[in-house]
Parts: C-alpha cells; structure tokens; sequence
C-alpha cells in the first residue's frame, strides 16, 4: 500500500494579476491593431509596396503566416459592424484567437448571444461553428455555377483568345471548384482589385492548370507553345505564336526568362538557312540548385512555393548569363511586376538581393524603426 501525500502550492495573486493586466494590455492594442489594419485596407495604403493584397503585406511585413493573414484582414473589415465583439476583444474578455473565429459568422443581429456563449465556449468549438456556416456558403457558390460546356477561338484578327464552356453539372462542380479554389491562391497584379477582374482571376487559374499539366510532359516539343520572334525586334515587337495572336514585347521578355529558345537563322527573303544553339534556359541540375538554394519566391517576405520560376537578373536580352548567381527564384506574380510593371531586382557580390520599384526607389520590407535598429 503506497501513502500519496498532496502538497498544495498557494498561487501567487500577485503574480495572476499582473498577467491579467498584461493580457488586457495587450488585448487593447490587438483591438487597435485590428482598427489599424481595417483602415489600411479601406484607404489601400498597401498598394506599390511589392504585395498583391492587404494580407500579402500583413504577412510579408510583420512575418505573420498567410493563414493568420487573412483571418486577421477579415476580423478587422467584421469588427466595424459588431460593437459588443469589438468591445469583448478590446477589454480581454474574448481572446484574439476566439474573435478571429467569431467574426467569420456573427452578424449585427447575433453577435449578443454569441459573445456570452463564446465567453464559456473553446475556441475549437467557435472555430467548427465557423467552419460549419463558410461550407454551407460555399455550397451556395458551387450550385449557382454549374452548366458547362468548352469551345475556343481566336478573335480581333488573332489578337484575342475567346473559350465558353457548359457541361453536365457534376463535371462543370469540378471545373468550378478547382478554378475557384486556385483563383483564391493566385496573385493580383497592379489595378486589378476591381470585382471586374475577378474574372481574370478564373482565367488565370485556368492558364496556371494547363501550364501546370504541360509542363509534365516528357515530350518537349509536344508541350511547346512556339512562339516566332526577331532578335532584331524584342524591343518594338515582331513575336507571334504559331496560329496565334502578337504579343507585347515585355510579355516575350517575361516569357523567354524560362522558356526554351531555338535559333534559326533567315537570309534577306526569309528563307530559313539553318538552325543556331538552344539556349537561354537553365539546365535540370542548375534548376535544382536554384530551388535548393532560394526554396521560395525571393522578394522580400513572399514565401510563395507554388508557380514559381527562375528569373535572370540580368536579363538574357541584356546579355544576363545562365548561370547560379545570375538567377534568381520568384513566384509568378512578382515575375510579372519585373517585366510588365518596371519592377529590378539585383544581387550584390556578397550574394545579398535589392529590389525596387518602378520609379527606381529602393523597396525594404518590414517596418522601418524595427528594420534600424538592427542595421
């Protein structure tokens, strides 16, 4: 028989209540943190920062997680209409963590009742509550884009790509799913936060899926798209694709960063007299050591994994190299904003990287009294 003696430890009231003050501290300036943010989304005062939306900043900036991002953006826009949730948080009533989640599902008309179940509720609890109402919604959003079918063509005298598609409404829930789900994950270039281009998302998606699937294609010339371009001409124009359209000459720079170029040399007719080097793209090895090396998109805070791709710094048309100091791993939005919107990126000799923005200033990350009081 073991004796079991139960040795009690008096609390520290003192101690208790400090950390109580600490955390109302702290809920204080989370809630005018939240304020804070919902005004820099109202007044867009993210926009030529390098970052697609609001979160993309937020994330990039203070080095949050892109979950956490969102969720913060969208309980700050919530808070504005819910008063008693706003004041709960504000007071430490409600932890941050709980009014992240109560926010997703309260409404003017609710919020009473939910902050005093939310006071005796886990956090889990609110959270599957949350979850619950957001897949009944999306439901909503699945069922009213259904009908599909597919057919393309070229249009404006081949400058344009015309598709519309309809189809059984099992298959067309696939369609729409896959697209709406990657079109939430794909950057927003420059001007383009207006609802009109929230079709230009969908297409975007719809491009980066078939790219997607190409580009695992053992055979190289089967997954070509060929594009026709005059050395002599990238500056004024002059690229084609084969049946296709002509493309601007910044849309053939972006596009020769990684694509596959084979040189055919032409007399004064046009008449093809034979076929030069390929050239321009980094060999498999040297890409693994790029992504080795660099494992995410390299503008400041990014972190993106996904779509993306190996930039020259120095652009092959400016006579860049292919070579491991000459590349540089970024995601496909922030390729864009190099070539079509005037972005530069440059490495220095110890290997360190510079960006700037179109107007040539530099771009530093993060918060400037924080970032000097470790240079």
């Amino acid at each position: 028989m073991f004796l079991v003696r139960q040795v009690e430890y008096p609390a520290d009231d003192a101690l208790i209540d400090e950390i109580d003050a600490c955390h109302e501290r702290i809920s204080r300036a989370r809630r005018t943190l939240f304020g804070l943010i919902a005004e820099v989304d109202r007044l867009e005062a993210w926009r030529n920062t390098g970052a697609r939306d609001i979160a993309h900043w937020l994330w990039m900036r203070y080095g949050i997680s892109e979950w956490k991002a969102h969720r913060w953006v969208a309980s700050a826009r919530a808070l504005s209409t819910l008063p008693l949730v706003a004041e709960a948080f504000a007071s430490g009533v409600l932890s941050t963590d709980k009014v992240v989640e109560l926010t997703r599902f309260a409404t003017p008309g609710t919020e009473a009742e939910l902050v005093n179940w939310a006071l005796g509720a886990s956090c889990g609890a609110i959270r599957r509550r949350g979850d619950l109402a957001a897949a009944t919604a999306r439901e909503d959003v699945v069922d009213a884009d259904r009908a599909r079918s597919l057919a393309w063509w070229y249009l404006d005298q081949g400058r344009r790509f015309g598709i519309e598609g309809e189809m059984p409404a099992a298959q067309g829930a696939v369609i729409a799913k896959a697209l709406e789900r990657l079109s939430e994950t794909l950057p927003l270039m420059p001007d383009e936060d207006d609802p009109y281009y929230a079709s230009a998302r969908r297409a975007d998606a719809l491009v980066a899926l078939c790219s997607e699937q190409i580009a695992r294609d053992p055979d190289q010339d089967r997954a070509t798209v060929v594009i026709h371009a005059r050395a002599d001409a990238l500056e004024s124009g002059g690229a084609q694709i084969e049946g296709g359209p002509v493309i601007h000459p910044e849309t053939t720079k972006r596009l020769l960063c990684n694509a596959r170029v084979q040189t055919l040399v032409e007399d004064d007719a046009g008449r093809v007299l034979g076929l030069g080097r390929l050239s321009r793209v980094p060999s498999a090895w040297m890409i693994r050591q790029v992504r080795h090396r660099d494992q995410e998109c390299r503008f400041p805070g990014c972190g993106a994994m996904r779509f993306t791709q190996a930039h020259h710094i120095v652009w092959w048309s400016n006579g860049g190299r292919t070579d491991l100091e000459n590349l540089v791993l970024i995601c496909s939005f922030h390729h864009k904003l190099v070539h079509e919107h005037g972005w530069a990126v440059k490495r220095a000799p110890d290997g360190s990287l510079s960006w700037f923005r179109d107007d040539g200033t530099r771009y530093r990350a993060g918060p400037l009294k924080g970032r000097m009081a470790f240079v």
